[in-house]
């Protein structure tokens, strides 16, 4: 018997928006479970008993339960290798790590969801000095970025004309990035991987606003047509 797949997510999560894109380029169906972390879901006992780190993803997948985005990348390409997130050589592969883990390592953690609430509620930063705090992080490890996609292995996508692991990662921060009003307006290389991946049908799948809870209210940041 076939054991379902489970995706416990949230919509705005970059952590689970990876998952979501790894889940949706393996073809791999899972049922989506939001956690509302805005809402503290995260920290109820319910949740809680299933991820006792309260994060999200968690991944329920051949009767396991996984946990950090990073590492169910990884499993996903361990057992479903094709179509490959990662390169056949040892060079692209370590290109395209070092890629996602610019953005999971130097990127991320300084404007995830816990580190601005510990900027607004104990050190009572307020919304206005958060926000410069939040693009001042962002900008500088997406410049670096681009710089990284000036490289000659970079193609359609960030390595080559195959997405990657790399893609998965870059997405949801540009996304992250685009709610928050970070101006990107001088990084083509950026912008024209971010264009091209959106033209892909699996893409749009795990796009936020695609999603069973995100809100309706989409703005500018609504998922655009097709090409």
């Amino acid at each position: 018997m076939t054991i379902p797949v489970r995706l416990y997510s949230y919509w705005r999560s970059s952590a689970a928006y990876r998952v979501r894109l790894g889940l949706a380029y393996k073809g791999v169906q899972a049922h989506v479970e939001p956690v509302d972390l805005p809402a503290g879901a995260h920290r109820q006992p319910s949740f809680q008993a299933l991820n006792p780190d309260g994060l999200v993803p968690l991944l329920e997948i051949d009767g396991l339960r996984l946990s950090q985005s990073m590492a169910i990348l990884e499993y996903l390409e361990e057992t479903r290798p094709q179509p490959a997130l990662l390169p056949s050589d040892p060079v692209g592969r370590a290109r395209v790590r070092a890629l996602a883990q610019w953005i999971a390592c130097e990127i991320h953690p300084l404007n995830n969801l816990r580190t601005l609430q510990y900027l607004s509620k104990p050190l009572g930063v307020s919304s206005e000095q958060r926000s410069v705090w939040y693009a001042h992080w962002v900008r500088q490890g997406l410049e670096r970025f681009e710089q990284h996609l000036s490289e000659p292995q970079t193609g359609a996508f960030c390595h080559g004309d195959t997405p990657s692991m790399a893609d998965c990662l870059l997405m949801p921060q540009v996304f992250n990035a685009r709610i928050m009003k970070v101006d990107m307006a001088d990084l083509p290389q950026i912008a024209r991987v971010e264009s091209n991946l959106l033209q892909l049908d699996w893409v749009r799948q795990a796009y936020p606003y695609s999603q069973i809870d995100a809100p309706s209210d989409q703005g500018e940041l609504a998922l655009p047509a097709k090409a």
